[in-house]
């Protein structure tokens, strides 16, 4: 018998096949699942980093979203309350040596953080001495 001998049109069209069918799971898996690894939450890193930065007692009270990928909020460890800024590499606590750098990111990246409202005031009452024609 005759050795068999794979052809070069038939190999190409099983390789093209295959390469169509891993892109096809490819594309899958990212729709479905948002990533392959996929990337934790901007609060999901802040815990982690505070976690490490604080220890594993850190217990994350508050957080809001601020720009370029900030968070802002409260952290609680050792029975103190403490205001941090989570960018995605640095962490910056309120307690840290570098306060100035801190009051400079926070209104940098997280403007609205500590700061209050304005109290309502309530609007004064239209004069009455001029009667209203409503047609």
């Amino acid at each position: 018998m005759a050795p068999r001998r794979i052809r070069v049109e038939r190999l190409i069209a099983v390789l093209g096949a295959l390469v169509l069918a891993l892109g096809v799971l490819v594309a899958w898996l990212v729709t479905r699942g948002g990533g392959l690894g996929g990337e934790p939450s901007v609060e999901e890193r802040a815990g982690a980093q505070l976690r490490q930065h604080v220890g594993p007692e850190a217990v994350v009270r508050y957080t809001e979203r601020g720009r370029r990928r900030a968070v802002c909020g409260y952290v609680s460890a050792d029975d103190q309350l403490v205001v941090f800024i989570s960018r995605p590499n640095r962490i910056l606590l309120e307690t840290d040596p570098l306060k100035a750098e801190f009051d400079e990111m926070l209104r940098d990246v997280c403007p609205g953080f500590l700061t209050r409202s304005p109290p309502v005031t309530p609007r004064p009452a239209r004069p009455t001495s001029e009667p209203r024609v409503v047609f």
